[in-house]
């Protein structure tokens, strides 16, 4: 940043016009990114501000030798004094006591609207971009209804942006100061001009006109890109301006519009401001009710910071049905996983180890376990392909887990066509273990009977089981996918009865029929002696079936 004088008054005369006193401004100079005078981007000039009763002003000097305060420029300058409007730049006032003729206006410290499309640091979305749109449409629509009536110049580097990113516009009004000033506009602030006002330069600047050169703004903000980019790649100034003037061209010339500029109904609102016909483009009230309705979802006051607190407003409403809905569905998946935790470990295990505990083996004086297996299973799945074994299997056991699933048992594991259970544990029932275990027994051999195989419908599978009551020790093996083990004797036993068994058939030991005795609910039949590998002859029985009204003597 440079300073020129910084310290030193500019004017010493005496200019008081609307209460300012030149006396009180100092002058510095900042640097921006504007348009340079041969109408190309990237150009640096220097935008003079000043300090006016400590506070920032904007100064544009009056190119004119001499200033007549005739009641027309007072009348203008009041009028000026009286506009006030959230996106209009305040007018400060007026130095007309030459060599330092000057306009102020309040200072925004964001820059023009052109600064900010043109800065690729600064991330525009949608909603910011619908926020300035809606501005410059608001302060177009105000000062078309003011006394003003007409801007006449408006472009993106008369569009400006203060420090709550409101745009606002400026560089309107007081014709009679302006008037003189520098007329020969560059080439490049041209193309924002309505092609009438190109080709009658000399008429007076209408309302029609804004509305053209809104467009051209809309545009640009859409794109991020100055007025007809695409144009400029393969057109000069001069081309474009000439093709804008000519009146035989059908269509009429004008710019481009990118696919992913902006939605399709302002994309025709765009069009609609550059008809030919200037009565044809919509007034600057049509629009900004138009515009409205598009974006609903903005809010009254449609600036940046303003749709920023509607989100955060509506977010603080909708945060407590959002924090239930998420508790609600964590809830759900929390009991999902216990669910499937529960299916893999004993519900007071799975307890236990949540909370951090570990799980000792524990013994137990007495249990049942039931053991079973498909009889000609090699050969099955020899005759089967993979896919047919797995889907076999799986709509036994699905079948089997139903059916246990209404006594009190626990499925140990299943490993191939085996399938273990067992009663008694980790919760102990007494010795309603082997009752439980008889009588899913009975309900699986008469499940079986009706079960159908997809893949082989005509043949019967042939299931066969062995049951076994006795001690045994229990406990979680494993801490990546834990298992819930048995050991003992029994275990072996168990496992014996069921491999020594016939098809469809459930072979019981003598310690399980002497305690399903107790029931006398349970027809027994003996079977006699067998031989057990590592068992030496065991006396073995067949169970035949179950009597719902059972009697206990226990």
């Amino acid at each position: 940043m440079k300073s020129i004088a910084s310290n030193t008054p500019i004017i010493h005369n005496k200019c008081n016009i609307d209460s300012m006193d030149c006396n009180d401004l100092y002058l510095s100079l900042h640097s921006g990114t504007l348009i340079n005078s041969d109408g190309q981007d990237g150009g640096q000039i220097f935008a003079t501000v000043a300090r006016y009763k400590g506070r920032l002003v904007m100064v544009k000097r009056i190119n004119k030798a001499k200033i007549e305060l005739t009641r027309d420029v007072l009348m203008e300058l009041r009028n000026m004094r009286n506009l006030e409007h959230t996106n209009i730049v305040r007018f400060v006032g007026a130095c007309v006591d030459p060599p330092n003729q000057t306009i102020m206006t309040d200072y925004l410290p964001r820059g023009s609207l052109q600064d900010i499309l043109e800065n690729d640091h600064l991330k525009l979305d949608w909603m910011f971009r619908q926020s300035l749109l809606m501005d410059a449409v608001r302060g177009i629509y105000y000062l078309h209804d003011s006394v003003i009536g007409v801007h006449g110049r408006l472009t993106s580097s008369n569009c400006v942006v203060d420090g709550r990113f409101v745009l606002k516009l400026t560089d309107f009004g007081i014709p009679s100061l302006r008037k003189s000033s520098i007329d020969s506009e560059n080439k490049y602030k041209l193309l924002w001009k309505a092609p009438e006002h190109l080709r009658n330069p000399i008429n007076p600047p209408t309302k029609e006109g804004d509305m053209y050169s809104l467009g051209i703004i809309m545009l640009e903000i859409g794109t991020r890109a100055g007025p007809f980019d695409e144009e400029r790649k393969f057109m000069d100034t001069d081309q474009i301006l000439d093709c804008l003037k000519s009146t035989t061209t059908q269509p009429p010339f004008r710019a481009l519009i990118p696919d992913e500029s902006w939605s399709p109904e302002i994309k025709d609102l765009m069009k609609r401001c550059w008809e030919e016909t200037p009565s044809d483009r919509p007034t600057a009230g049509t629009l900004h009710s138009t515009l409205k309705k598009v974006n609903k979802g903005m809010s009254s006051g449609g600036n940046i910071l303003d749709n920023l607190l509607n989100r955060m407003e509506q977010y603080a409403t909708n945060l407590e049905a959002l924090v239930e809905e998420r508790t609600a569905a964590f809830l759900e998946e929390k009991k999902r996983s216990e669910t499937l935790l529960y299916e893999v470990l004993p519900r007071s295990v799975a307890e236990q180890l949540k909370i951090g505990k570990s799980f000792d083996p524990e013994s137990y004086e007495s249990v049942t376990i039931f053991f079973s297996d498909i009889v000609g299973f090699t050969a099955i799945s020899s005759e089967s392909t993979p896919l047919q074994v797995v889907a076999l299997l799986n709509d036994l056991y699905t079948c089997f887990d139903g059916i246990i699933a209404n006594s009190d048992v626990y499925k140990v594991e299943t490993i191939g066509d085996a399938y273990m259970v067992v009663s008694g544990l980790p919760i102990r029932n007494g010795i309603t273990h082997a009752r439980e275990i008889a009588v899913m027994s009975l309900s699986l051999l008469e499940a079986v009977k009706s079960f159908k195989i997809r893949h082989r419908p005509g043949e019967q599978l042939k299931l066969r089981a062995g049951i076994h009551s006795g001690p045994c020790v229990a406990g979680v093996i494993g801490l990546k996918m834990p298992r819930y083990c048995l050991f003992g004797d029994t275990v072996n036993t168990a496992s014996r009865m069921e491999s020594n068994g016939e098809a469809m058939k459930i072979h019981t030991s003598l310690n399980c029929k002497k305690i399903l005795d107790k029931f006398h609910a349970f027809e027994v039949e003996l079977r006699g002696q067998v031989e057990m590998k590592g068992k030496g002859s065991q006396t073995t029985y067949w169970l035949i079936s179950h009597n719902s009204m059972e009697k206990s003597n226990f």
